[in-house]
């Protein structure tokens, strides 16, 4: 089971969602994270399943959920993050969950935000849309449409789901060495999301703030795979449930 859960009643009609889940480069939490602190947003709920790993996130010494959402009233923007890898075996549902969340509070676009291995690394922000006028303004501010190529993880289910229900959703891609965490890359990534919305962040601490996400989100992933063995080794030693 997912569930997203909102801390209280939220108006979200004709906002923007942003998902920056952990990906090549790290470039979703990364940027995520610096937009959540320079724009000063609100914490207003979590993701929670049973099939998460059974962590916490403690930030200046307060425990958190490791999946949660963020509001930012003047920018009409909410914007969920993950500090953890999510399991293979519950991205259809929590990407189902998320297209359902998204239909019933009204929000009107979706941007996800990532990153894609590429030999060489450039300073371009790739864009992929379901909605052609995205396209055409992005083009026009510099971002350039990908043609051909192939996607994957929540987002990849999400730019479909959403087309379906004739929600806007798009993808900006930076182009990363996926064994490399440079802050650069969400820099990249926000600049092309500024000229997509014309949202004003201050880009100035950058580097310093999304190493110490960047060194965040690592941990945390070291800490769910370490409790994923943990309990895989435990169920080994006690054996299935009986029946009976």
């Amino acid at each position: 089971m997912i569930e997203i859960v909102l801390h209280s009643e939220v108006n979200l009609k004709g906002y923007t969602l942003i998902e920056g889940f952990p990906g090549a480069g790290l470039v979703g939490p990364m940027a995520a994270s610096y937009m959540i602190e320079k724009l000063g947003m609100s914490s207003i709920g979590h993701i929670e399943s049973d099939l998460f790993p059974p962590i916490a996130a403690v930030h200046d010494g307060v425990p958190m959920h490791t999946a949660r959402l963020y509001m930012d009233t003047k920018n009409k923007l909410v914007v969920v993050l993950s500090e953890f890898t999510i399991p293979q075996n519950v991205v259809y549902q929590l990407a189902n969950e998320l297209l359902s969340f998204i239909r019933k509070t009204g929000i009107s676009r979706v941007v996800s935000i990532g990153g894609m291995p590429a030999q060489k690394q450039s300073d371009i922000t790739y864009i992929i849309s379901s909605d052609p006028e995205t396209v055409k303004k992005a083009t026009k501010e510099g971002l350039k449409p990908v043609r051909e190529g192939v996607i994957a993880g929540v987002s990849a289910l999400l730019i479909t789901g959403a087309r379906e229900f004739k929600i806007p959703m798009t993808n900006l891609l930076v182009e990363v060495d996926p064994a490399v965490m440079d802050p650069k890359y969400a820099e990249i990534a926000i600049q092309g999301l500024q000229k997509l919305m014309n949202i004003d962040i201050d880009l100035q601490d950058l580097e310093k703030e999304a190493k110490e996400v960047e060194s965040r989100v690592r941990d945390m992933m070291k800490q769910a795979k370490t409790s994923r063995e943990h309990y895989s080794k435990a169920e080994e030693v006690s054996g299935p449930p009986s029946v009976g």
